[in-house]
């Protein structure tokens, strides 16, 4: 009787934990008939006991799960244990929930498998965040696979945890060759051999003295060649770790673009001087050339007069005479020089894309004009074909035309537009308008002559000089005043002859 008792009691409590337990709990035959049914079965499938009693298990499967019911029942039947098999099932109410089961045998007390007893836990908001995450984390992958700079993550100890795919561009490492080792690899001599300590450093004292702030530093690809890189360091903490993010920038592109327009800039201003000088001489020149040349006749005349005398007197002055003639005559030829070194040469044209010209020209001339609220648009006309022209002096007149209408405009509407555009005579024109007060009609006038400034340091031969340059390249610069307010100055360049 105690013994009977003792069953009765243990088959209580397993009823007991049965149905208090959060996962489902079901027995079933080998043929998958249900004989059990617990609480948590009801709340997760929508079916109570009294409905799924002596109902197959099949009724819970999907038609893609179908055929598992019977796999796993055979399995079970050859006494093993199916163990975390994540898998769908349907609920009474249609939806499909995501479920983890765990099947084991059940034997009765000769030893024989008489059916199977199932765990299943629902793990649908599981896997959907599981999911989520997997999503956010591709999406911040592909994130920073597209992203230009380059990250490198390193722990406390400098070693390499995550080499970005920009990274290995930049560098020419895969990531399988950087991640486990010193990113020192990295770097050139010295830091090469200091960055260890730098880490070390900053860990005893906390001095920041360059996390949080970045600044210019040398990197050293897999080739063994150095190029400059902009740092930005960050700090976090993950997983009980200390670890440090590397935002990295090639400035190689950048570095040769300034110093293409610092040499641009020089041999804008080198020739705008020797073109200065020119036009300066020039002018100076037939200035002072006329005087000279009344002296010369008024020098003459006295000899004349002087030869009809033939006192000893007169033999002197004469001696005199001769010599101021001839010091007339030297200055004479060195202004008649002069001139001649102020003419300007034939230039070296080539085909050039006009494009490519004016972007140099206009990032030359707007340096700082966009801090001050200045409105720019450069509008190229699609596939426009190569100029002949001198890049130069071309750029020369671009600047200047730019760098006028900047300081023209001083009104609220700050609006300045480079255009380039077919012209219908087989040439390209180009378009420089600004929003600002526009020309005075004294001003318009007399624009383009030597000398003529509304600027209180200008020398008044800038304009001329771009008269100059286009009218050599067999066009016409022309000032009209612009439809919406300002001043438009225009002027086409011939196209080049196409190769071949």
């Amino acid at each position: 009787m105690e013994t009977g008792s003792s069953s009765k009691s243990a088959a209580s409590l397993l009823a007991a934990i049965a149905a208090s337990s959060e996962d489902a709990i079901v027995g079933k035959t080998l043929d998958g008939i249900v004989t059990s049914w617990n609480t948590a079965a009801e709340r997760m499938f929508g079916y109570t006991a009294e409905e799924m009693i002596g109902q197959p298990i099949a009724i819970l499967a999907t038609p893609a799960t179908a055929d598992e019911v019977p796999r796993i029942l055979e399995a079970v039947g050859r006494g093993e244990r199916v163990e975390h098999y994540e898998t769908e099932r349907r609920r009474k109410d249609g939806q499909i929930i995501q479920v983890a089961l765990t099947i084991s045998p059940i034997r009765d007390d000769a030893g024989r498998i008489v059916g199977a007893s199932k765990i299943a836990r629902d793990i649908t908001k599981a896997k959907r965040e599981a999911d989520e995450l997997a999503k956010r984390e591709a999406l911040l992958g592909s994130i920073l696979e597209t992203v230009p700079d380059a990250m490198v993550v390193i722990n406390e100890r400098g070693i390499v945890q995550s080499f970005s795919a920009a990274a290995e561009r930049m560098f020419g490492y895969a990531a399988s060759e950087v991640c486990g080792g010193n990113v020192s690899m990295l770097m050139p001599t010295p830091h090469r051999e200091r960055h260890d300590s730098y880490i070390a450093r900053y860990l005893a004292t906390g001095e920041r003295r360059i996390i949080g702030l970045g600044r210019v530093v040398s990197g050293r690809r897999k080739d063994g060649s150095e190029f400059p890189l902009e740092l930005a360091i960050g700090e976090l903490h993950w997983d009980g770790r200390q670890m440090f993010t590397g935002f990295l920038r090639d400035l190689t592109e950048r570095q040769q673009t300034q110093q293409r327009l610092q040499e641009l800039q020089a041999e804008l201003t080198h020739v705008s001087r020797l073109t200065e000088m020119g036009q300066m001489a020039s002018a100076i020149a037939h200035e002072v050339n006329q005087p000279l040349t009344a002296a010369t006749n008024y020098l003459g005349a006295g000899q004349l007069l002087l030869a009809r005398d033939n006192r000893p007197a007169t033999d002197r002055a004469r001696g005199v005479f001769d010599k101021a003639a001839e010091q007339v005559e030297r200055a004479t030829q060195l202004v008649r020089r002069l001139r001649e070194f102020g003419r300007k040469g034939e230039s070296e044209r080539r085909p050039e894309p006009i494009g490519k010209l004016i972007d140099e020209a206009a990032a030359l001339a707007l340096i700082g004009a966009r801090d001050s609220g200045i409105k720019v648009q450069l509008r190229m006309a699609p596939q426009l074909p190569d100029v002949a022209v001198d890049r130069i002096q071309i750029q020369q007149v671009v600047v200047n035309l730019i760098r006028n209408a900047v300081e023209a405009m001083e009104s609220e509407r700050r609006e300045l537009t480079v255009s380039a555009a077919p012209n219908g005579d087989g040439g390209i024109a180009i378009r420089v308008a600004d929003t600002g007060p526009g020309l005075a009609p004294e001003v318009a006038e007399r624009l383009f002559q030597p000398f003529l400034t509304t600027k209180p340091q200008g020398m008044g031969i800038g304009l001329s000089i771009c008269r100059s340059i286009i009218e050599e390249h067999g066009g016409e610069l022309r000032a009209e005043p612009n439809p919406g307010g300002g001043t438009v100055f225009a002027f086409s360049l011939p196209t080049a002859a196409p190769v071949g």
